[in-house]
């Protein structure tokens, strides 16, 4: 009697970084990263990636776009740690140090088919003033070592009692938008 070999699925993940809006910030890039469970493993295209530098659009909407694509494929055994995708965006300050201008993270879509999500972006801040005034000074803001902390349930025990400033969460537009197609 042979014996079965487990059965494994594929995720196929196909779509872009579309744009984002950052009112108060210009001439930005975005990484990305991809977030998943131990059963998980890539198969086929690049699990982070790092787009161009985009300036605002000259019009009302000041909308940076990137266009920036996302193709990769995964395979599992089971659902459990279904990957989640993490975007980064940099910009350089008023000393032309490049500085974390945000932090978001959203799961692949389950169902397949076109999707767009829009993701909120966050930036941890200094919790006192000397700690402000010693970013500012430095040029060195508080940022993740590894951006995929923004993903993980264990390690972010600290986040409780972090300050964040959340970009755009009272505009009417989105701020980064994810097309992606999973089969």
């Amino acid at each position: 009697m042979a014996t079965a070999s487990p059965s494994v699925f594929l995720l196929m993940v196909n779509g872009q970084v579309e744009s984002a809006q950052f009112p108060e910030y210009d001439d930005l890039y975005c990484k990305y990263c991809f977030v998943y469970g131990q059963d998980w493993a890539p198969t086929a295209g690049l699990e982070e990636g790092i787009s161009q530098i985009t300036s605002k659009s000259q019009d009302m909407r000041q909308v940076l776009v990137w266009n920036f694509p996302i193709e990769v494929t995964f395979k599992s055994t089971n659902p459990y740690g279904w990957p989640q995708i993490v975007l980064s965006v940099y910009g350089p300050d008023v000393f032309g140090n490049d500085v974390v201008r945000g932090y978001g993270a959203v799961h692949v879509p389950f169902s397949p088919g076109r999707h767009k999500r829009t993701i909120p972006m966050f930036v941890p801040e200094s919790t006192s003033k000397m700690q402000k005034f010693t970013s500012w000074f430095t040029g060195r803001r508080p940022e993740y070592t590894d951006p995929k902390v923004v993903a993980q349930g264990e390690g972010r025990e600290a986040l409780q009692k972090a300050v964040f400033s959340v970009h755009g969460l009272t505009s009417p537009r989105p701020l980064a938008l994810v097309h992606i197609k999973g089969t």
